[in-house]
């Protein structure tokens, strides 16, 4: 359909560089196509680069500290850092693709590469990886995600600096009392949501996702449920398969029965706030709001474990957000920004990023720092993705359209599930149709 191709085109631009802000965020020079075809320069490898980072305010201390330690490795490169809030962060990657003014480096993850890569905007880096100290020392898995996220060809375009693994978080305080298990199987959190709810005693077994960001919460519990491995079998996906509707059945009856009224407009941050300052069980989030939990609870009432066991005895969950940090293409200082690529992903300064970031670390040797035994979550999600114990089913960001299906499209009909208006198989038909045409019209713009 024509109509369909253009609105994949127009996501290119505007939605893959917009929905995901929260994410990563982004660097690039001017785009390769619209901004007049400027393929950049390798450099003399010194002088000045810009960074840009998107998450202005919250990583700045932790950033401004490995810019001075690479400067102070690279005298001969200065590094300019340019905080973006992720609140502003769309309007000013836009502007600047369509306008130029674009830095040379900076943070690109998972899910804004199929924009970026579509306009031609970064550039490769296999060839630089192969030939780096960094080749083999990087996790197979979080590569792999940016790999696959790069416009399905395999192609490199960004090197992974951490991962915001999934975490099923649980009151210890609360199952003690009431003399639960931990859930670490699907059948045991379903316990622990039904006995620990007592609606008129306003206390709740779990707290679900009904606001913004509720479609990825809502894919993990169903293929960690269902068992499912791959999102797409063929050229159809598989998030309408019956294992999966059953499952999203099972976990949307959890609104109201076991979790609060109040969670269907809920995003993370009222989700959090609201098991942080309330009775409830067990919480779906992910490493970044650790800390906040151990402030409002301290570290002896909760702990922070990996998603359910299925029945089938194995762990699967959807793919977490990646991110990580691209050359753009424009940059006529390559090489010095591929240097500072190296150098905050080589083992010291990635663990030291992802300690105060609280994420899991991109580099091997890093992820093996005595830190992340410090931070349970932390140390449980890295095992999980590195022991061979948990599969990871890859969503789509590849396709243009992913982040307008994965939100705008369909989190108000996710709200129609809970409230019982909208049955969960036309709900996941509706979004496998969808994805369905979109890898279709993919398929046929890139042969």
């Amino acid at each position: 359909m024509k109509i369909s191709i253009r609105r994949s085109r127009r996501a290119a631009i505007a939605v893959a560089l917009g929905s995901v802000l929260a994410l990563t965020a982004t660097a690039c020079g001017d785009d390769g196509s619209g901004s007049g075809g400027d393929k950049g320069d390798e450099g003399s490898g010194k002088g000045k680069i810009v960074f840009w980072d998107n998450n202005g305010g919250v990583r700045t201390d932790i950033w401004k500290e490995i810019i001075a330690d690479f400067q102070k490795a690279n005298p001969d490169i200065k590094v300019e850092y340019v905080g973006i809030a992720s609140t502003e962060y769309q309007s000013k990657v836009d502007t600047a693709i369509q306008g130029g003014g674009l830095p040379d480096v900076g943070g690109v993850g998972a899910a804004m590469l199929a924009g970026f890569s579509a306009q031609n905007a970064l550039e490769p880096l296999d060839s630089r990886l192969s030939k780096s100290s960094l080749n083999g020392k990087l996790n197979e898995d979080m590569v792999g995600v940016l790999k696959a996220a790069g416009g399905g060809d395999g192609t490199l375009f960004s090197i992974p600096t951490s991962a915001n693994n999934g975490v099923l978080y649980y009151r210890t305080d609360l199952f003690k009392k009431a003399g639960l298990d931990e859930p670490t199987t699907w059948d045991k959190f379903y316990e622990a949501a039904d006995k620990l709810t007592a609606a008129k005693k306003n206390e709740f077994g779990y707290t679900i996702r009904g606001g913004a960001g509720s479609i990825a919460q809502a894919l993990d519990a169903m293929y960690g449920q269902s068992g499912i491995t791959s999102f797409w079998d063929g050229d159809k996906t598989t998030v309408n398969d019956p294992k999966n509707v059953s499952a999203l059945e099972k976990y949307a009856a959890l609104f109201k029965k076991d979790t609060p009224a109040a969670d269907l407009n809920n995003d993370f941050t009222k989700m959090v706030a609201q098991w942080d300052s309330g009775t409830i069980g067990m919480l779906n989030h992910n490493l970044g709001s650790y800390q906040d939990h151990v402030k409002a609870l301290g570290v002896d009432k909760f702990r922070g474990i990996p998603q359910p066991i299925g029945s089938s005895g194995k762990r699967v969950q959807v793919s977490n957000p990646v991110d990580g940090m691209g050359v753009f293409k424009s940059s006529k200082n390559k090489d010095a920004a591929w240097k500072f690529i190296e150098f905050a992903t080589s083992a010291a300064e990635n663990s030291k990023f992802n300690k105060a970031a609280g994420q899991v670390p991109s580099n091997n040797d890093a992820a093996k720092d005595a830190w992340i035994s410090e931070a349970e979550p932390t140390k449980l999600a890295a095992a999980a993705l590195t022991d061979g114990s948990t599969t990871i089913v890859q969503l789509p960001y590849y396709l243009p359209d992913w982040n307008t299906i994965s939100k705008a499209d369909n989190e108000p009909n996710f709200q129609k599930v809970l409230l019982g208006d909208m049955s969960a198989k036309d709900f996941l038909d509706t979004m496998a149709d969808q994805l369905n045409k979109a890898q279709a019209e993919w398929k046929e713009q890139n042969g």
